[in-house]
């Protein structure tokens, strides 16, 4: 049986799937939970698998939930969702949009919206698990469904390894995922090599000499250091990154002082950086101590800058082979609606999991916006103004064709392996 006429035999159960699937989809939008807190998203996960025959592991790294289903010898595929909202109030005006709120890990009550579509990512590999265990004499080998928590925060993937995921699950052969994007819906987009970003939040802390305002003389003004150092870290990309390489540093935040007539002690900045290579990610963040030290020391600081990076995104870099495997797949089964992606400026953790298990991953976009919205905002060169992006409170990916969409690519990727 070829990959295709596998896909057709799995696939032709989805419209006995669809109203639950819509309904599963609108639940999971209703009630999005922030990172390490998604116990009622993954209790759907563990009993959807549970009904479908998989074995079920609960809890791995926090929240996370394992299924796996073995049907016979053959290949083992790792297919992911990741399961965790944003602190983001919701503005779509959907009926089954979030009121929900939550306290953050900062101890903060915060509106929770899934404004990433992580809710879209769940409902479809439930529905692509279901599919395939109801049609089993299509395709042979191991399933493992995983469901991951904490992807905003970059460290749900790496908490699901360090809690023994390589001792839970079988050896599996690759590991693949998805994510629904503000692309028209409908389509799905593969792209070879580094496909999304690594990431890189800093911390910083420039420290000075407090005076009143009107004495600067007795003062080291840890405001004029820092904008020194806002104005220098200009210079990283544009001066020290080569013109063919793509990189973002951005400062996303600078606090210091409490009032106008008092200079402060210190200074704290803020800063983002995105890269597609180690070794421009290595020259980044030395050039930042470097700048910043320098800019210290010609303040006359009296003490060196404190710096901590945290939030820190791995890179995705899609394995060429698997890459082209699932990409000849969905060409096959999508047609016209299929096509490649360039990198984009996002992060995720996912590349942490089949790392650590040491196997080949590819990652895919779907689209998740109404084709003809698209395609008027595309047409009047509005696509940025008109086109609701993830994190966004409008972000509301439209039920269908996105659900069907994403449910088939999972299966059609997964059988490109496990076809019988």
């Amino acid at each position: 049986m070829t990959t295709s006429s596998a896909a057709s035999a799995v696939l032709a159960g989805w419209a006995g799937l669809r109203a639950e699937q819509e309904e599963l989809y609108r639940s999971l939008h209703r009630h999005p939970e922030l990172s390490h807190q998604e116990h009622r998203t993954a209790e759907a996960a563990a009993d959807g698998l549970r009904r479908a025959g998989f074995r079920v592991h609960t809890g791995v790294g926090g929240t996370g939930v394992v299924g796996i289903l073995t049907n016979g010898a053959g290949p083992s595929v790792l297919l992911r969702a990741d399961m965790d909202a944003l602190p983001v109030r919701e503005r779509t005006g959907l009926p089954y949009a979030s009121a929900v709120t939550a306290t953050d890990a900062d101890g903060n009550d915060v509106p929770v919206m899934h404004a990433c579509g992580h809710d879209v990512h769940v409902a479809c590999l439930l529905g692509a698990a279901r599919l395939l265990a109801g049609k089993q004499d299509a395709w042979h080998g191991t399933l493992v469904a995983l469901f991951q928590p904490a992807e905003e925060t970059g460290d749900g993937a790496r908490g699901m390894v360090d809690d023994h995921l390589a001792a839970i699950i079988p050896s599996v052969d690759v590991a693949l995922a998805q994510h629904v994007m503000p692309l028209p819906a409908g389509q799905v987009g593969t792209h070879t090599g580094p496909v999304l970003s690594a990431a890189d939040s800093m911390r910083i802390i420039v420290h000075g000499r407090g005076a009143h305002g009107s004495m600067p003389q007795a003062a080291v003004d840890p405001v004029v250091l820092a904008a020194m150092i806002v104005v220098r870290l200009q210079t990283v990309v544009a001066r020290e990154v080569p013109p063919t390489e793509t990189a973002v540093l951005t400062v996303g935040s600078i606090l210091a002082g409490a009032t106008s007539n008092v200079i402060p002690d210190s200074a704290q900045l803020l800063l983002n950086l995105r890269t597609y290579r180690d070794t421009t990610r290595d020259t980044m963040l030395a050039a930042i101590r470097r700048i910043v030290t320098a800019e210290c020391q010609a303040s006359g600081s009296p003490r060196e800058p404190e710096f901590e990076l945290f939030d820190r995104f791995p890179l995705t870099d899609n394995d060429a082979a698997t890459t082209e495997r699932v990409a000849a797949a969905f060409a096959d089964h999508f047609a016209d609606r299929a096509g490649l992606i360039g990198p984009q400026s996002a992060s995720e953790d996912f590349s942490d999991i089949p790392r650590a298990l040491g196997v080949p991953y590819t990652y895919w976009c779907i689209g998740g916006i109404d084709a003809e919205t698209y395609r008027r905002a595309e047409e009047t060169g509005r696509v940025a103004q008109d086109i609701p992006v993830n994190h966004s409170a409008a972000f509301a990916p439209v039920l269908q064709p996105t659900l069907r969409t994403g449910t088939e690519a999972l299966v059609v990727a997964a059988l490109a392996w496990l076809a019988r």
